[in-house]
């Protein structure tokens, strides 16, 4: 590289012999590239008028000497977080657009991946006509529309499920964001995108994770309160200071209960892993007509794809919580609404699990519980049972009670032989590899569109686009009450009213991926309304 020489123009950073570009400068490129001082700023140059129009940072020439290096490249990200850049104050005619990440000719992101251009992606408002055929009508991004309106016998209410992106894992997992301009990344430009995001859509219910602790005391929480929202949070046992929170309107319900649930268990070996749920009873706030409460559970399962023993383990007691929390008088539950970031795909064994209330895990690998590992190499079996008796919590899903055994007189007649036949007998039940629960959950999302097959994806960066991201709710289904060993029915179940489309990864990639200049997390929100009849 060579070395480049002060000199008495109003471009000190290039060389005496180059002309002027219009009515600046005019060069070929392989002498810009020349001396340019590196080969990260000449290899993303942009002319002036190379976009329409420019919401990031474009530098003139009278922003450089030959001393100063832009922050946003040579500075640590300590020093960077200071640097705080202003589109509007800056030039609109500017020689050089800095990118932060230039792919190498070693490890480059597919060409589909790089950047193709500025712009918003589209998301509709998908209308359920016909709840059980799943008939849908695509209408434009409006939030008044005239079915969600509530009266003496329904009470119409919206869900919001959104992984926000901590900015501690961002900073962790920077690998995943090389496709990323650095200043997006910058949590001063995140949140602000976060809060419209939450402002514009207006749901009733936010099912937030990766919630940042100081994040959450010092913006997240007064910000959401001024909208009319009460936060509850649960941040993660370990040293990742994260968790899940879940914010309701004031106007639309009350609070009963808040039930945390921690998923690391000191004496289970187990679960060592410090990931968390949150569990709310709401009362819905209707004057004229007594309801039913709503039982909303929020959670951010282990991301490993080989520890599938683990995720079920941690969703078996997230289940065992809203039993607990939504079991009813009567002997059945309220209605359930549980969110989340399962960290599987739909289809995986865990999924079905949720979706079907039945598993049987005998010869399972451990990691193809999640869907998420695509090689079986070196995968061992899933044990029977998975969690150990000291868990407190059945194959069944719910809290096992424990009981005192009684003492009662000894039965002559009752042989050795017979006492041998029951301990086998209970051993085997105990080592069945049938898990099951008794909610009757569906799915808001379909997770393909139906007229390609083609995924939809909830998550977008540099190593990956997929769904992992749900919205779960209780719905009557056919039978249910009548079939073998149903111990509960639900008190009426939700309607699906509409849900807020989601998109394709060829759709993200259109805007550079996830986050961007618009969508400042790697997840996109899911949103959903729910009718409950009364």
């Amino acid at each position: 590289m060579g070395r480049v020489r002060a000199f008495r123009t109003r471009y000190p950073m290039l060389p005496h012999h180059q002309k002027s570009l219009g009515r600046d400068w005019t060069a070929p490129w392989e002498n810009l590239q020349r001396c340019c001082w590196n080969r990260h700023i000449s290899s993303c140059m942009r002319w002036p008028g190379h976009y329409s129009r420019a919401p990031y940072p474009y530098f003139s020439s009278r922003h450089f000497s030959l001393n100063w290096r832009p922050p946003c490249l040579f500075e640590s990200r300590t020093q960077f977080q200071y640097w705080n850049w202003r589109p509007d104050n800056l030039s609109q005619t500017s020689l050089i657009h800095l990118s932060s990440y230039i792919m190498n000719s070693e490890g480059d992101e597919p060409s589909s991946k790089r950047r193709k251009h500025q712009g918003t992606i589209k998301r509709h408002w998908e209308y359920i006509c016909n709840h059980n055929k799943e008939k849908t009508k695509i209408l434009g991004d409006k939030n008044d529309d005239p079915i969600c309106e509530d009266s003496e016998n329904k009470f119409d209410f919206s869900v919001m499920s959104y992984n926000i992106l901590s900015q501690d894992l961002l900073e962790d997992n920077s690998h995943l964001y090389k496709h990323c301009q650095r200043p997006v990344l910058h949590w001063s430009f995140r949140f602000p995108n976060i809060l419209k995001e939450i402002k514009h859509f207006d749901a009733d219910v936010l099912c937030l994770q990766e919630v940042q602790e100081d994040h959450y005391g010092t913006e997240i929480r007064p910000s959401l309160e001024s909208l009319g929202y009460h936060c509850e949070y649960k941040m993660r046992t370990g040293r990742k200071p994260d968790g899940c929170a879940i914010c309701f309107k004031h106007s639309k319900f009350s609070l009963i209960s808040v039930n945390p649930v921690e998923f690391y268990r000191r004496d289970v070996p187990l679960l060592d892993r410090d990931n968390v749920g949150l569990v709310l009873l709401l009362q819905p706030k209707i004057p004229s007509t007594a309801s039913p409460a709503i039982c909303v559970a929020n959670t951010h399962l282990l991301y490993n794809p080989r520890r599938g023993d683990i995720k079920l383990t941690q969703l078996a007691m997230l289940l065992a919580e809203i039993s607990s929390v939504a079991h009813q008088k009567d002997g059945s539950f309220c209605p359930i609404v549980m969110c989340g970031d399962f960290n599987s795909v739909p289809g995986s064994p865990l999924y079905s699990f949720i979706k079907e209330g039945k598993l049987n895990y005998e010869g399972l690998a451990i990691g193809k519980v999640s869907g998420q590992e695509q090689s079986s190499r070196g995968q061992r079996i899933l044990s029977i049972p998975i969690w150990p008796p000291n868990l407190g919590i059945s194959q069944n899903c719910v809290y096992e009670v424990q009981q005192v055994p009684k003492v009662e007189k000894t039965d002559s007649d009752l042989t050795q032989t017979q006492l041998d036949k029951t301990e086998v007998l209970v051993t085997a039940e105990k080592l069945s590899s049938k898990l099951q629960h008794h909610f009757s959950l569906s799915s808001v999302y379909s997770h393909y569109f139906p007229d390609t097959g083609i995924p939809e994806v909830t998550t977008c960066h540099s190593r990956s686009a997929i769904t992992v991201d749900y919205i779960f709710y209780s719905a009557e289904k056919e039978g249910v009450a009548g079939q073998p060993g149903a111990e509960v029915a639900l008190v009426g179940g939700l309607k699906l009213l509409a849900r807020l489309s989601l998109l394709t990864e060829q759709d993200l990639w259109t805007v550079n991926g996830l986050p961007n200049e618009n969508n400042s997390s790697d997840h996109l929100p899911l949103l959903a309304k729910f009718r409950l009849e009364l």
